[in-house]
């Protein structure tokens, strides 16, 4: 199979969006001439050739500009003068509440300017998480709020000329808590006896059952459960756990706000979704849009902590205050203590198949710890059980899932949004299933999993527009399984070892669902180059460098001729944000569209200008040649400006197959596991940019393996104990193996010239199809991650003892 498959096939339908137009019949027009060209070679910088990131040699060379890199007063992407720095007290206690705040040491403190607390903070309740729909997450969070209810929390906030006076002043306040009982286990949380932790909550606030600590909770299936279990030959129960984790992105949240000259409030930020934190500060500070502008810069990383609102909004208080620019930046820790992590889950799952090995019945329940704040919560359960049962062909399913608050750090949005933790479990058991049965686990998986015609079910029968755009999962698993059988000749160290085979199967949709929206804007530069606009932040995501080659396809011309301006809500209309790996399915096809109507365009003004007919014109880099004659952009642009428009609304949805296999050696002795082989095949359609997919699977594999192996963010009465990075063990370049990588050839009919999205489901499989083959290797199944050498090593023991 090649790397990446010869580009043609299926058309893409695109709209054209609202703005100038020539007609419906002329876009459709140059699509089938873009089409017609997809079945050859394209020139440099267009889609299937591996373009670098446009910002490449500035990120090598420490020139690009992120966050923080400002010099004040040097334009608008920039405060009118040096900011003035917040710092934040935290509560040192999971649940109290404030009884008082002396603040005046911290007022006398020279340099100080500002002091806050939840005397300060508006009355509007909200959520950090962030989506289309805001009515998705429960308002259950304030700037500042009297009750803390984890250790890290916000408790008062302190500005300062710089960042020693702020610090200072942070320290010279004086705190009386009343401490409160504090849960910080899921089980005990929903106990009737458990503290209450939000029912001072309204019902508007969106929250499952305060009264039960429920912030969501999901209950459905399809077919007879029971009736699948005593239809079965074999059934196989279990309980898989996973930690909190990380996200470690190498840029921290932080940003920079400031009024500019007509008085608006601007916030420069690391976010995924400037648009959405721009519509929530209008929400909670009672602000019109056009009084509102947030846009970021380059974004040091994000794998979804930053589909957020952690810093914002205490800016936009600071300044609205003031009147003068303030920046806030998280540290380290802060990340660790304060910021949202990946959900703890426990996941129970039963599994049952006839003696064909036909599943029969499968089952999951999910208990998700929520932390003090909900946040992302309904969100990540409601997907965790989705695409995770959803890949399975199984007449009678069940879903059982709860996600309870406790006084522990929060969870929110993390890559692969819950599907990570459920299809650990679920795939775990499957595994276990197969083995039960005789049954080689490849071939199991190709007599049980979806194929085009069948229903997406789980707990609900249909999730209405998600469909089958392409197929690829049968190459996904034929690939991964030659390769295992090929080997790579890395064998294990010592015939003390034991080695085994192990891999997982993983679908995810490639849009989310309950909205995913994006604008775009293409235009004619007078120097013949094109000007893109898209409101999708870049943070190492690579859409920037694909909006551009979608663009210098569409405008026969090369990326290096497309100028992206991007991340900011004076752009373009709306973007919903660069998360749910939407950034080329949705925005992508935004700007294509918008490309598609501009390359119209182009012909249309052409050809009146030339004389000729549009069948006669053709666009190059240069211009357009109608005829023998080359009418250059100077000339096109002579009647007026030329700017195309073009949207999309992310349905209806497609879907994405990702399949990891590996090859281990086990030291029994110690429990030490080493990766001989590592294999992940991508079902990612048309592959736009190979370079940089392969960089996007070999990135969401390493990540996984940290997920797989080591990192585990450890608490002590909801006090988090891993505070820094040498406590907290992230995949060095050392502890990575080399991963084969390997993409089906399909094309699908729903995105952009066939592709799909691929920036989480590379990560999704890698956990459990490693448990598989530490399983097949030592004879005993790991439950629980990360998978150090200890609990492999309890594992194996455990297993020798019956």
């Amino acid at each position: 199979m090649k790397g990446a498959h010869e580009l043609g096939g299926e058309r893409t339908t695109v709209s054209a969006g609202e703005g100038p137009t020539v007609g419906d019949s002329a876009v459709r027009a140059v699509e089938a001439r873009i089409d017609g060209a997809t079945r050859q070679k394209y020139g440099a910088g267009q889609i299937g050739d591996g373009v670098g990131a446009p910002a490449g040699v500035r990120i090598v060379r420490g020139g690009e500009a992120f966050t923080f890199d400002v010099v004040p007063g040097s334009g608008e992407q920039m405060p009118p003068s040096a900011p003035w720095h917040l710092a934040v007290l935290a509560s040192p206690h999971p649940h109290a509440r404030i009884v008082s705040i002396d603040t005046a040491a911290a007022q006398s403190v020279p340099g100080v300017r500002l002091v806050l607390t939840h005397a300060d903070s508006p009355a509007t309740a909200f959520s950090t998480a962030r989506h289309e729909l805001r009515e998705d997450d429960p308002d259950d969070t304030f700037v500042l709020d009297r009750t803390v209810r984890f250790a890290g929390q916000r408790v008062a906030a302190v500005v300062g000329e710089t960042l020693d006076a702020a610090r200072a002043g942070v320290r010279a306040l004086r705190v009386e808590y009343d401490l409160l009982p504090a849960v910080f286990e899921p089980e005990a949380a929903v106990a009737d006896d458990a503290p209450k932790l939000h029912a001072d909550k309204p019902d508007s606030a969106r929250i499952a059952d305060s009264r039960r600590n429920l912030v969501a909770e999901i209950h459905g299936g399809v077919g007879d459960f029971d009736g699948g279990i005593e239809q079965a030959a074999k059934v196989v129960r279990g309980v898989w756990h996973s930690p909190r984790v990380q996200h470690v992105h190498l840029e921290t949240h932080g940003g920079i706000g400031w009024l500019d000259d007509a008085g608006r409030l601007v916030v420069r930020t690391s976010s995924q979704v400037p648009f959405l934190v721009r519509d929530e500060l209008c929400h909670v500070f009672g602000l019109d849009r056009d009084r509102v502008r947030v846009f970021t810069a380059r974004v040091g990383g994000g794998f979804g902590a930053k589909q957020e609102m952690l810093v914002e909004d205490l800016i936009a208080l600071a300044v609205l205050r003031t009147g003068h620019p303030v920046q806030y930046e998280f540290t380290r820790t802060d990340e660790f203590t304060s910021a949202p992590c990946r959900h703890p889950m426990r996941v129970a799952v039963t599994a049952a198949a006839d003696a064909a090995g036909i599943l029969t019945a499968l089952a999951v329940d999910v208990l998700a710890d929520a932390g003090a704040y909900g946040n992302h919560s309904a969100g990540v359960l409601f997907h965790s059980v989705g695409e995770s049962v959803a890949v399975y062909r199984c007449p009678n399913k069940r879903v059982d899932a709860q996600a309870v608050y406790t006084n522990n750090v929060p969870s929110g949005a993390f890559r692969g949004y819950g599907l990570g933790q459920v299809i650990f479990a679920v795939e775990c058991a499957i595994d276990e299933l197969a083995r039960e049965l005789g049954v080689d686990p490849f071939e199991f998986r190709r007599r049980n999993v979806v194929v085009p015609g069948d229903r997406f079910t789980g707990a609900e029968v249909d999730e209405g527009d998600l469909t089958f755009g392409s197929y690829g999962l049968d190459q996904c698993l034929d690939t991964a399984q030659r390769a295992l059988r090929r080997g790579n000749g890395v064998t294990a160290p010592s015939p003390d070892w034991l080695v085994g085979e192990g891999m997982a199967v993983a679908m995810i949709a490639t849009v989310p669902p309950r909205g995913h929206r994006a604008d775009a804007t293409a235009r004619l530069l007078a120097d013949g180059s094109y000007e893109i606009g898209v409101g999708t932040a870049e943070f190492g995501n690579g859409t920037t460098t694909v909006h551009a080659q979608l663009t210098a396809t569409a405008l026969a011309t090369t990326a290096d001729r497309i100028r992206i301006r991007q991340s900011d809500t004076d752009v373009v209309g709306h973007d919903t944000g660069a998360f749910g790996s939407t950034g080329i399915v949705v925005a992508g096809k935004a700007s294509y569209a918008a490309a598609l109507e501009l390359h119209a365009m182009l012909l249309a003004r052409a050809a009146e200008i030339s004389g000729h007919p549009e069948r006669e014109c053709l666009l190059e880099a240069g211009g357009v040649r109608c005829g023998g004659e080359l009418i250059t952009a100077t000339q096109l642009l002579a009647d007026g400006d030329l700017l195309a428009h073009g949207t999309h609304a992310g349905t209806p949805r497609s879907v994405s197959f990702n399949v990891h296999a590996f090859r281990v050696a086990v030291r029994p002795s110690t429990g030490e596991v080493r990766i001989l082989q590592s294999v992940q095949v991508a079902d990612a359609g048309t592959v736009l940019n190979p370079v940089q997919l392969r960089g996007q699977v070999e990135g969401g594999v390493a990540q996984a393996l940290g997920t797989a192996l080591y990192e585990d963010m450890r608490t002590d009465h909801g006090v988090v104990t891993t505070r820094t990075l040498r406590h907290y063990h992230i995949p060095q370049f050392a502890d990575l193996p080399r991963t084969e990588v390997y993409f089906a050839e399909t094309s699908d009919e729903l995105g952009p010239l066939g592709a799909k999205s691929m920036s989480e489901s590379p990560y999704n499989p890698v956990a459990p199809a490693l448990a598989n083959a530490i399983r097949d290797a030592v004879g005993a199944r790991p439950d629980r991650l990360p998978m150090t050498a200890d609990r492999v090593w309890r594992t194996i023991k455990e297993g020798a003892a019956g």
